[in-house]
């Protein structure tokens, strides 16, 4: 698995605990984890860490994150990715989305782009 995942402050640990458990290869952080931004850390600054780390961010952030997406590529800057998941939706059908997404992925092919979990509404 080439995917590594940063899962923001506002996901349930529950998401982190059933990733590992179902994947266990998968590399997932946690902001506030010791290797990974402090909770607390302003958006654009962890697309800076997500960028130099190689972690795609898995958050639940609809209404900021698109808008510091692009003046993070504005800036000419980078990221892995965004994946912004429905809280509302099954946790099982995210995770599964999120396990399938990082075994079949190609290199970078989330680079500078956000998607919307779960990919099937």
């Amino acid at each position: 698995m080439t995917i590594q995942y940063l899962l923001d402050e506002h996901i349930a640990p529950l998401y982190r605990t059933q990733l590992v458990r179902q994947a266990p290869d998968l590399v997932v952080r946690m902001i506030g984890d010791p290797d990974a931004p402090p909770k607390g850390t302003l958006d654009p600054e962890i697309l800076i860490w997500c960028e130099t780390h190689n972690f795609v961010l898995v958050t639940n952030n609809r209404k900021s994150m698109p808008k510091h997406l692009a003046d993070h590529l504005t800036e000419g800057h980078h990221v892995p990715g965004i994946f912004i998941i429905d809280p509302s939706k099954n946790i099982g059908e995210i995770l599964t989305e999120l396990i399938i997404i990082a075994g079949v992925s190609f290199l970078n092919e989330y680079q500078d782009r956000l998607e919307y979990l779960p990919l099937s509404k």
